[in-house]
């Protein structure tokens, strides 16, 4: 196939089916979702009005070079949403342009019936990122061991493009908690929408209140469910591509369960949630409720629900939550939920697109090559996986709270919006975790383990930091050099505080700010005061309790 080719993009026909087959086996191997190997769910697919299915021709062979999709209801029904996806182009015809003819088409059929589409692309194939991005769709999200068809899970990114008027019908001014903050103000940076997220450092989650009756969802309780408005038209905060006034028939079709709750005899609310098998995921798409008090009661007993139906724990638990209801997102923030995606005007509301949060919730930190990452990249998916490794760090900060002098002062609100900055970091006996004389900006706190501290001007090192004590905060708070060397002499992990991560913590909450410089300021001025004893002293290791050393 070398030399110039001519390439026709067409719809799929049912004549098709097996080229395309073959393209995905080409691209992907065995490994791939095996609804797309099938030649009867392939067909369904030609002729679904669900989708809209192309393929590049090659106009002098009659080869199929290529094939791409774009899922239409992918949201609700009035939410004209989309999803740009299953771009593959044979081995044959790579590096000739098949992939951009191929978007480009895509955008020119459905550009019209849309008013947002979105792309979720595997890390493992910069090429349909490179193609996504090269035609206006913007980085959005990372979503951390979101594809599970294959022996291991693996992070997509997110992006996404508006069309016609979605961004002028956007409601204004989202209201997040801070833990969403900073990947909101990323996404819409990206999509060129200037910022304007309020950040509500106040709202409560839903009490875990009340006691319910639990059932699945019945025709008989069907009519009943409905009636309830709270949750299913007003003050909507759970999103999805499916809602119960769909219909019984169409829930069914989709995978879909309700998980009610009874309160005296009468349904005081309800789940709505689907279970893929295949992928080990759930996917929680509605919420109705009578009254706050049924809310966390379902939230926290569907587990049970889906657990039976996976046979198992899920892998994967995905919700989409209003970027305008702090409560909700409080709620499932401390039901171990966290943001990996914000999807600016994604969902219709009345007269108006709202901003939506994707939050998943994993059963273990996932783990990504951070560095492995190409720039653009890197720093959306620093600002997801931070908060899943903070998540396994947190009850080990607070646990230390008492040895921390750090943290002295503090209540329990302030340690744990403390703690959710930090990062972590683990190094070996003898690794080097700092320099004399070099600046990185940071600061340590030992969680486990024992540093070494020396300074070039002793022939010795001079003291000991154990659990509980900090290196390095002069870095942290003025950019200078460390003054020492830290070197792990055990098996050390710490919790890692950013200049930038600080700095944007104290902006939001100074209160809190406060008790930080007041703690490192008398720690600062302990700690010289040990080091010029143990300058002059022949004698060490000699621990420095409560110390912080820079």
């Amino acid at each position: 196939c070398g030399g110039e080719i001519m390439i026709t993009i067409r719809q799929a026909a049912a004549k098709d089916v097996v080229a395309i087959r073959d393209i995905f086996l080409a691209c992907y191997g065995t490994d791939y979702s095996p609804r797309y190997y099938d030649e009867d769910q392939l067909t369904r697919l030609v002729y679904s009005d669900d989708s809209l299915l192309l393929v590049a021709e090659d106009t002098e062979s009659g080869e199929i070079a290529g094939t791409a999709s774009v899922e239409l209801e992918v949201g609700a029904r009035s939410d004209l949403v989309a999803e740009f996806g299953r771009l593959a182009v044979h081995p044959a015809f790579r590096h000739r342009g098949v992939g951009n003819l191929l978007m480009s088409e895509r955008l020119l059929r459905v550009q019209d019936r849309i008013q947002l589409g979105f792309v979720e692309a595997r890390m493992t194939h910069p090429y349909a990122l490179q193609i996504a991005e090269l035609h206006g769709f913007a980085l959005i999200g990372f979503l951390p061991s979101r594809w599970g068809r294959l022996k291991q899970r693996e992070n997509l990114v997110l992006l996404a493009r508006h069309f016609g008027n979605a961004q002028q019908l956007r409601k204004n001014h989202p209201r997040v908690i801070p833990e969403i903050y900073p990947l909101a103000h990323l996404a819409l940076e990206n999509c060129a929408i200037s910022p304007d997220v309020i950040v509500d450092e106040d709202a409560p989650a839903y009490p875990p209140q009340g006691t319910f009756e639990e059932q699945d969802l019945t025709t008989e309780g069907y009519a009943s469910l409905l009636r309830i408005e709270r949750g299913r038209v007003r003050h909507r905060e759970i999103f999805g591509p499916m809602r119960l006034h769909y219909g019984v028939f169409k829930l069914q079709a989709r995978r879909s369960s309700y998980l009610i709750a009874r309160e005296d005899g009468r349904i005081a609310g309800a789940v709505g949630f689907t279970v893929d098998p295949g992928d080990k995921a759930v996917r929680i798409f509605e919420l109705i409720s009578l009254h706050d008090e049924v809310i966390r009661f379902l939230l926290t007993n569907i587990e049970r629900t889906w657990t039976g139906k996976l046979g198992g724990p899920a892998e994967l638990v995905e919700i989409d939550v209003s970027a305008y209801a702090p409560r909700m997102q409080r709620t499932l923030l401390e039901l171990g939920f966290l943001p990996v995606a914000y999807i600016p005007a994604f969902a219709f509301d009345e007269v108006e697109r709202l901003d939506v949060v994707k939050m998943f919730r994993l059963p273990a930190p996932p783990e990504v090559n951070i560095e492995a990452l190409a720039p653009r990249y890197r720093t959306l998916a620093d600002l997801v996986l931070r908060r899943f490794r903070t998540r396994s760090v947190l009850p080990r900060v607070a646990a230390a709270v008492h040895r921390l002098p750090l943290f002295a002062g503090l209540i329990a609100e302030q340690v744990t919006r403390l703690a959710g900055v930090c990062g972590t970091a683990s190094f070996e006996p003898g690794k080097t975790i700092f320099r004399e004389g070099e600046t990185d900006y940071r600061m340590h706190v030992v969680l486990e383990g024992e540093v070494e501290i020396a300074v070039a001007r002793s022939s010795t090192p001079v003291g000991v930091v154990c659990d509980g004590e900090c290196l390095g905060e002069i870095s942290l708070l003025t950019g200078a050099p460390h003054s020492a060397t830290a070197t792990a002499r055990t098996y050390v992990e710490t919790a890692v505080l950013e200049h930038a991560d600080l700095a944007e913590l104290i902006r939001l909450r100074p209160d809190i700010g406060l008790h930080i410089y007041r703690n490192l300021a008398v720690g600062a001025s302990e700690k010289l005061k040990r080091m010029d004893v143990s300058l002059a002293s022949d004698h060490w290791p000699r621990p420095l309790p409560k110390s912080v050393v820079s």
